[in-house]
């Protein structure tokens, strides 16, 4: 597997698509920093760090609206990719969908959303936009 971190969105993006409560994906640290970003902005329901074997795994409970069935996270789009790195300074943060989504970020400090890095002054690798 050459791109993890899109493994683990489009195993969360089927999974929404096809209506599912949980969904397993393999862990690893920077896994587990997406994970608590999601369920502390609302976008999951909740988590649970499994720890079998030797990498473990994530067990995601996703988040659906009781009324219209319609799920939490409308798109999940990866941005830098293994073959084409995306970076951005603090300055030029993205905006997604003008300021209603979250984008990721991997920084000098760890992971986070792209209003906490602009807080810290801090740019990074931009993950994904999640909205």
């Amino acid at each position: 597997m050459t791109d993890p971190i899109a493994d683990y969105l489009t195993r969360l993006r089927n999974a929404i698509m096809a209506h599912h409560r949980v969904v397993e994906v393999p862990a690893s640290n920077l896994k587990k920093s997406i994970t608590k970003i999601l369920f502390e902005k609302g976008y999951i329901l909740n988590y649970k760090f499994v720890e079998d074997g030797p990498q473990g795994s994530i067990k995601v409970a996703l988040k659906y609206d009781p009324v219209t069935k319609q799920s939490a996270i409308k798109k999940l789009k990866r941005v830098s990719t293994p073959g084409l790195r995306q970076y951005t300074g603090y300055k030029d943060m993205p905006r997604v969908i003008n300021g209603l989504g979250i984008a990721i970020l991997s920084t000098s400090k760890g992971v986070m959303t792209d209003k906490e890095a602009a807080a810290e002054k801090i740019g990074g690798e931009v993950l994904c936009y999640i909205y």
